[in-house]
């Protein structure tokens, strides 16, 4: 056998793509039997769509069914490497296509994300006249990242991450078809192994498929078979790969926030494990902690900002993974004290107000007395200076003239805002 001829081949997963819908794996809301995109496709009646999802769900595989099914001419573009003169060019072709023999022309554009607002103009005439079909592949939510004349003229369809059962499906179809697959090679593979490249892949087939090529091809034989076991396998996909496109990433950061202020320290501790994994960079979910040890806890408990700061110094000093710990710390201090958002609707409250009131001068008693010559003008007098007072406090207005009466900081019930909530009802009593 030589491995050296399978190696001048193209890839496991690209040989191993589906040819019709009977052989395609996965994303049974969209394909099942019945469903809407099932019929539009066996019935050659499929108009302009966006596919959206994680790497390796099936997004080109789909539109490669449709190229295999469909009467109409199939014409695949890059946006990465593809301008407008080239797309001009696909239309053009389209439309003699369309006059001369009636066959529509359906355009496979993938990382579809990437065209410039100049590119998705270059093809609205087309699509609004249907002389083009036009199918876009992206990793990225086209709501976000596309131009709305594109999206509203598309029918969009989100791909989820397969199934672990799927992609051991394509992972096992791969082992036994001899034609387009592994079958030639007397593969012997662990239960073990086989589930953990499974698992590792993380719903991408083509990391799965890619990772059990590579053991094939590197595995020598032993008593005429190859033999995969655990080791093998981890040697093949060493890292789970975890999606973190812009969408995920800031999917990820808020449910990382809601924990926090949900109180749910293991939830918290998921999300900052999966996001540090994916090579989020951890000052950013420091910076959030800094950010929810106020607007969440406050002065519920004022020892939550210390714990988020120092934090975010650590992190500056030793660096990770070494400060994943007082990171993990300042996540389980915040997740489990007090909460309380007064600090952020005071303060809200007040930068509302500076805006919405009229500004008028600064109460002569609180006016700056610094500066030389100050007492001419009048200012301070009438200040009650509160450390001459008993306990310190004497009732006084320092409110602006525009807001006096309002109160801003109402604090709560909970933690240490208890004990200052007793504190404002004493000075009132006095």
């Amino acid at each position: 056998m030589d491995l050296f001829d399978n190696r001048r081949k193209s890839p496991l997963a690209d040989r191993m793509r589906p040819r019709n819908l009977d052989e395609f794996i996965g994303q049974e809301h969209i394909v099942g039997k019945g469903r809407l995109l099932r019929r539009a496709i066996e019935s050659d009646t499929l108009q302009s769509s966006i596919f959206f999802g994680p790497p390796g769900c099936g997004k080109t595989t789909l539109a490669s069914v449709i190229a295999n099914t469909t009467g109409a001419a199939f014409v695949k573009l890059n946006a990465v490497t593809s301008g407008v003169k080239e797309v001009r060019e696909v239309i053009s072709q389209a439309e003699d296509r369309l006059g001369l023999y009636g066959q529509y022309t359906y355009l496979l554009l993938d990382e579809c994300h990437r065209w410039s607002k100049a590119q998705s103009d270059s093809i609205l005439p087309a699509l609004e006249k249907g002389t083009i079909r036009f199918i876009g592949s992206t990793t990225e939510n086209p709501m976000i990242s596309m131009t709305n004349a594109i999206v509203s003229r598309c029918r969009v369809f989100q791909f989820l991450p397969l199934g672990d059962d799927d992609v051991r499906k394509a992972v096992e179809a791969a082992l036994k078809d001899k034609e387009r697959g592994l079958g030639a090679y007397p593969v012997d593979i662990d239960e073990d192994a086989l589930m953990h490249i499974v698992r590792i892949s993380n719903g991408d087939a083509r990391c799965a498929l890619n990772a059990i090529e590579l053991a094939v091809l590197t595995t020598e034989l032993k008593d005429d078979r190859i033999h995969i076991d655990i080791s093998i396998a981890e040697e093949s996909i060493q890292r789970k790969v975890i999606n973190i496109d812009d969408e995920n990433f800031y999917n990820m950061l808020s449910a990382f926030c809601k924990s926090l202020r949900g109180s749910d320290s293991d939830a918290a501790l998921a999300w900052f494990g999966r996001m540090i994994y994916a090579g989020v960079d951890p000052r950013i979910i420091c910076r959030r902690l800094i950010a929810h040890a106020s607007e969440d806890v406050g002065l519920a408990n004022p020892t939550a900002m210390q714990q988020a700061v120092a934090a975010a110094q650590a992190l500056e000093l030793i660096g990770m993974p070494e400060a994943k710990l007082p990171i993990a710390q300042a996540i389980i201090f915040i997740c489990e004290s007090p909460k309380s958002n007064s600090v952020v609707m005071a303060v809200d409250s007040a930068f509302e107000d500076s805006a919405l009131y009229k500004d008028e001068p600064v109460p002569i008693h609180l006016r700056d007395t610094s500066y030389r010559g100050a007492s001419k003008y009048g200012n301070g007098v009438g200040y009650k200076y509160p450390h001459d007072y008993s306990g310190h406090y004497v009732e006084q207005e320092y409110m602006p003239l525009s807001v006096r009466g309002k109160r801003y900081y109402i604090p709560s019930e909970q933690g240490t805002e208890a004990r200052i909530k007793q504190r404002q009802q004493d000075r009132k009593s006095k």
